[in-house]
């Protein structure tokens, strides 16, 4: 049992602290070696902007409007909105736009589909794919493109933000903490080699690289970011473009869109394990089975060992009982936080325990949802909090 404590702590650690100390290390290292690349200069591609939006009305005006007052040549860029199966009026919203290009099909085939159908008529040698519920900054574009000028970026990822419209969204509260903690790795990751995988509120590629995206995925994004990194190109990761998205408007919204995305990351990466073959991928494979494949299949499973383990152990030594007594405080505050969340209590020290308890539970569900072939591919909309507008930084 002490051996079990120890790998499964040593798991825990390096999972959620221990590889990001290590990748910031790492990037800090690579700076004493590697020189910074002199900025050249780079005339911006022509690029295709692609929303698909279905059932959007309540999003797709301001999509479109935030969308016009982005800042890039308008006559190197094309603006595509695909409203497949959509009978709620987003279509006649978008059809209002002339200088918007309208790809609408009768019933729903699912978003794979869709992409896969425009993405055979795109011409630019970029592309952005972006939410139709989130809004960008105004140089977000700009921004992108600019890392293409570095011939072995394949994609470039935005950064996710989500803010909220009121103070009593504690599942809000908890996504945003998430993202922060997400985009200081892809920062780190960017930098050091690749990013693994990418948000798809705002994400970019070159069109030549495109693979047409299997009907049964759930999660496009994902897969087209390891179909990059697989063909042998990085991810790069640009801060200065950001996607601003409210927060699932309950708790129980925020576990159907955790447990989906579960689902689809436990789907894709069984199609990718070639990418964990260290001699053929050192550097991504590292940054993969670090950031992802231990929290999806390991760490679930740690807290569970950590807390049995301990259990048998907490007789033995002073450590192991304080260890025990931590635990147990830490469980009883996540149920605290439980309970707060219950009655719309707002208190970060309990609600933070009780969300790393969320997510894990919502991966083990997401891997019976996958493995039971329970999980639709086609994607049942989480209600999002609505927000005034807000400003956007340039």
């Amino acid at each position: 049992m002490k051996l079990i404590f120890w790998l499964t702590f040593g798991m825990l650690f390096y999972c959620f602290i221990g590889y990001a100390v290590l990748i910031w290390l790492l990037v800090q290292l690579k700076g004493l070696f590697v020189s910074k690349k002199l900025n050249e200069p780079f005339e911006l591609p022509e690029m295709s902007f692609v929303v698909a939006a279905y059932n959007e009305s309540a999003f797709i005006e301001t999509k479109i409007q935030n969308t016009l007052s982005v800042k890039y040549p308008e006559d190197k860029l094309k603006l595509i909105f695909i409203t497949d199966g959509s009978d709620d009026g987003t279509r006649e919203i978008v059809q209002k736009y002339p200088q918007i290009i309208n790809y609408h099909q009768q019933g729903r085939k699912g978003k794979a589909a869709a992409l896969n159908r425009v993405m055979e008529t795109i011409t630019t040698p970029i592309v952005v794919f972006s939410d139709a519920n989130t809004n960008l900054n105004k140089n977000a574009l700009i921004s992108l493109a600019i890392k293409y000028a570095d011939a072995g970026i394949g994609g470039v990822s935005g950064e996710k933000k989500v803010v909220l419209s009121t103070s009593e969204n504690q599942q809000g509260i908890g996504e945003g903490l998430y993202w922060k903690y997400e985009s200081f790795l892809k920062k780190q990751e960017s930098q050091f080699y690749s990013i693994v995988g990418s948000a798809g509120e705002l994400f970019s590629i070159r069109t030549a690289l495109f693979k047409p995206i299997p009907s049964h995925i759930i999660l496009d994004d994902f897969y087209t970011a390891l179909t990059i990194n697989q063909q042998g190109y990085k991810i790069a990761y640009e801060p200065g473009a950001f996607a601003i998205e409210t927060p699932s408007a309950s708790l129980a919204d925020e576990q159907v869109r955790k447990v989906r995305i579960a689902a689809g990351a436990f789907q894709v990466s069984f199609k990718f394990t070639g990418l964990l073959n260290f001699f053929k991928h050192p550097a991504f494979s590292f940054q993969y089975f670090s950031h992802k494949i231990l929290r999806w299949y390991f760490a679930p499973v740690s807290i569970i060992l950590l807390l049995v383990s301990n259990y048998y152990n907490h007789a033995e030594a002073d450590f192991y009982r304080w260890f025990w007594y931590a635990q147990l405080a830490f469980y009883c505050i996540a149920l605290m936080g439980w309970i707060l969340q219950k009655a719309k209590r707002v208190i970060p020290l309990f609600y933070f325990p009780f969300y790393f308890l969320f997510m894990n539970y919502c991966t083990v569900v997401g891997l019976y949802r996958y493995l039971s072939g329970k999980q639709n591919v086609l994607w049942k909309k989480s209600k999002r909090e609505t927000t005034e507008d807000k400003p956007i930084n340039q």
